[in-house]
């Protein structure tokens, strides 16, 4: 399974040539280095919550354009999305069969934010190897301890160095994907990781330095 990312919390998952497609958010194109027809093989859109930098109207209809990609997600973002003309096979929890993948849906609550109610959401597992949790540090996460790959959002208004290594160290993945890291500029991702790295390797924890969009891993 190959894992690419493509800025911010955007990440394309391919297997057996089937490509699956995460929260293409404002951040992903709004400089220009990433455009929607790189995705023109993703066959399904899953979309975990209903914030900008995790969903960008404008850029998800040029996708499902391409190849009538199926778009997945919560009550939330299908009214949102209805009035835009596209139409979401709504998922919120359970089991979920798309073929290579094998899917688990999970309701999470968003972590706090300020002065904004906080929107509808889930987290996903990926074929019992992945947990993506999306913009959550939830309790309810902790069942999955021990994944081989967690997803892990590194930056926000919402976190902190510490709130972020406590979640990652009670999770205890074999490795950590970062992500939710679009809002900073390339020097500062690498300051970034550069801190976070060493301190999750010293717990026997792989971190991926996946700062350039396009940059991938593999699972096997």
């Amino acid at each position: 399974m190959k894992i690419t990312k493509y800025i911010h919390s955007c990440l394309l998952f391919e297997l057996d040539g089937q490509q699956l497609l995460f929260d293409p958010g404002k951040f992903s194109f709004i400089e220009g280095l990433v455009q929607p027809e790189v995705f023109k093989d993703v066959s399904v859109i899953i979309i975990t919550h209903n914030h900008p930098d995790h969903l960008d109207v404008a850029a998800l209809k040029r996708i499902v354009a391409l190849r009538q990609a199926v778009i997945i997600s919560n009550r939330e973002v299908a009214t949102e999305l209805k009035a835009h003309g596209l139409t979401v096979q709504i998922h919120e929890e359970g089991p979920l069969d798309l073929g290579a993948f094998q899917l688990l849906a999970i309701p999470v609550q968003h972590e706090a934010i300020l002065d904004s109610p906080l929107p509808q959401m889930t987290a996903w597992l990926v074929n019992g190897k992945v947990l993506n949790p999306a913009d959550s540090f939830a309790h309810n996460l902790l069942r999955f301890a021990g994944v081989e790959l967690l997803i892990l959002p590194v930056t926000a208004p919402f976190l902190t160095e510490l709130v972020v290594a406590d979640f990652a160290l009670k999770m205890r993945p074999k490795q950590i994907l970062p992500v939710h890291d679009g809002y900073l500029k390339p020097f500062f991702i690498q300051q970034r990781y550069e801190n976070y790295g060493p301190y999750f390797e010293k717990h026997g924890i792989t971190f991926h330095r996946l700062a350039e969009p396009g940059n991938a891993i593999i699972l096997p």
